[in-house]
């Protein structure tokens, strides 16, 4: 697969996050393999192993999905989209960001009360480890489903040829966005009537300040550079090399391979 190319403040944030979290299923595998030699070999299996494989796991899981949509990689049905004219498959590209906007206003206006007072309150797992995977995942679905969401309107002012004035304002507002969102967290982060403890503020702090310094300059980087557009050029049959009679609907004659 080729990488598609990041432009812009959005793709710049995407990018970033999901090379660091592509490391993240090398560690699971590591740790699992430390866990059945302990266990197997040492007859001493360990507290923490299943509880930090399911943690980053969790998390693993919504990054690949940011990532996926940055890629233009995420499952798509073409059965009437590639009959359509042009027209109409950037009327379908708009409803189904209208669509994931409508879903992701939703889920946030409805979770954040409860992500906010798991957070606050530091609710961890109840296990012998005891991680707090109630307290960082359920504020990281949150988080990601809005950036998802970014992602797909940053994708639609890029994949289908737009002025440059409609991109340049795209980015300007997904900037303002999310610095904004992490200047206003950083208070609630500091608050010292939570429950976080004091080293995890600082790691949420310079995730906060790398998420901002990452937006600045893919904005900085590609506000005057006009992308190119989006092609598609993925065939399925090559990946599996079917016949062309087959793909025709002539299958070959008895004896022929």
């Amino acid at each position: 697969m080729v990488e598609h190319e990041c432009t812009g403040p959005v793709d710049w944030l995407s990018w970033g996050f999901s090379r660091i979290c592509m490391w993240g299923p090398a560690l699971i595998v590591g740790i699992i393999f430390y866990e059945v030699v302990m266990r197997y070999v040492f007859s001493a299996p360990t507290l923490w192993v299943n509880e930090m494989s399911l943690w980053l796991g969790g998390a693993i899981y919504l990054t690949s999905g940011l990532y996926s949509m940055q890629q233009r990689s995420h499952i798509r049905i073409f059965v009437l989209y590639d009959m359509m004219p042009t027209v109409v498959q950037k009327l379908f590209n708009l409803l189904s960001v209208i669509c994931l906007m409508i879903f992701a206003f939703s889920v946030v206006w409805g979770g954040f009360g409860e992500a906010a007072a798991k957070f606050a309150r530091w609710e961890t797992f109840g296990t012998a480890f005891d991680p707090p995977i109630p307290a960082t995942n359920k504020s990281l679905v949150l988080m990601t489903l809005l950036f998802v969401t970014l992602q797909a309107l940053s994708n639609l002012v890029r994949d289908w040829p737009a002025g440059a004035w409609l991109r340049k304002t795209f980015d300007i507002f997904a900037t303002i966005v999310i610095v904004g969102l992490a200047i206003r967290a950083v208070p609630r982060v500091l608050d010292p009537g939570n429950s976080v403890p004091q080293a995890w503020k600082m790691a949420i702090i310079a995730v906060l300040a790398i998420s901002c310094m990452l937006v600045l300059y893919g904005l900085w980087r590609d506000f005057n550079r006009t992308p190119a557009p989006f092609v598609d050029n993925h065939d399925p049959a090559e990946e599996i090399d079917i016949p062309d009679e087959v793909l025709t609907g002539t299958p070959p004659a008895a004896g022929r391979t």
